[in-house]
């Protein structure tokens, strides 16, 4: 990409496209195109073809997606389907139709199988069965790097899709009931912290292993692979590090500040029992990932705190 190519974000409002856009800008990328969702609704064909019609952006990072954690996902099973499916497919489409030199699609770790070696390589997709909690978004982000390879395969695109692991940081959804484990523990521990309450109720039993990739740290890997990477395999984005939820849940409370108890609800479910990436590949390629864990999640509560309407989703 050179600084003055038409760059477009889908998704800059999120945590990921606001990163993005946040690290394009820190290296010097002076024409980043962006639309609200008021502006341009992802869902409506006629209106992302129009969009690109008329911006014809050169290169386009899809981090665009309707997100959520076990519960969000296990509540709206067609809601995640449709609405990632319709947003992913209008986008690509339309940027191949209006000839977008180059697009990146952001998909997640959720893609590999339940069981799947670990850590995961690339080449696990597809070899067996999905974890059932997020069968849907797993199912919807396959099909968009399917198509980007597809559209590789007939018509020479170069198009490229990256997974990233469990994602956190600045802009995060700490909703209480739609958030994702990282984000739904700090704003818990914050709110026990203040409301002086004895213990904390988390659910399982802490035993699954995660990995956990800060979402500057991402962006940074997503501009490099967009200026030093082709190719139809995804490639996998993480620190090649993981931990329990147990220890997350420690760190994160130590983190906040809590001094109290943590209880586990074991009638709740684990989810998939562990998920760590093979991230040899971007490892090859000559990334690493700069954010230890602590760290982050000192950032990410401080986010919290300075950010008020992002505690109120």
């Amino acid at each position: 990409m050179k600084r003055d190519s038409k760059i477009y974000v889908a998704g800059h409002r999120g945590m990921v496209g606001s990163a993005i856009v946040r690290e394009l800008e820190r290296q010097g990328y002076t024409n980043i195109v962006t639309r609200t969702h008021k502006e341009l609704d992802l869902i409506d064909q006629r209106a992302v073809n129009e969009f690109f019609e008329a911006e014809k952006p050169e290169y386009v990072f899809l981090a665009a997606a309707k997100v959520g954690g076990i519960i969000a996902n296990s509540e709206g099973l067609a809601d995640f389907m449709y609405d990632n499916m319709m947003l992913e497919m209008n986008v690509i489409h339309a940027a191949w139709r209006n000839g977008c030199r180059k697009l990146e699609f952001l998909g997640s770790s959720c893609i590999y199988p339940r069981l799947a070696p670990q850590p995961m390589p690339e080449s696990c997709l597809l070899t067996s069965e999905l974890e059932k909690t997020n069968e849907a978004y797993a199912l919807a982000k396959i099909s968009g790097l399917k198509y980007c390879e597809f559209l590789n395969r007939q018509y020479g695109t170069d198009y490229i899709s990256v997974m990233p692991t469990n994602l956190y940081g600045p802009n995060d959804n700490y909703h209480p009931r739609h958030s994702h484990v990282l984000p739904a523990l700090i704003r818990r521990f914050h709110e026990a912290k203040e409301q002086g309450v004895d213990e904390v109720v988390c659910w399982g039993d802490g035993s699954p292993l995660r990995e956990f990739l800060y979402v500057d740290d991402l962006a940074n890997l997503c501009v490099f692979l967009m200026n030093n990477y082709s190719g139809n395999e995804t490639v996998n984005a993480g620190t090649g590090k993981e931990l329990s939820i147990k220890e997350l849940a420690e760190l994160t409370a130590d983190v906040v500040g809590y001094r109290g108890r943590i209880v586990w609800d074991t009638s709740k479910p684990n989810g998939t029992p562990r998920k760590l990436l093979d991230v040899s590949k971007a490892t090859a390629l000559g990334w690493t990932y700069r954010t230890e864990l602590r760290d982050g999640i000192a950032l990410a509560y401080r986010d919290f705190l300075t950010n008020p309407m992002r505690a109120e989703r």
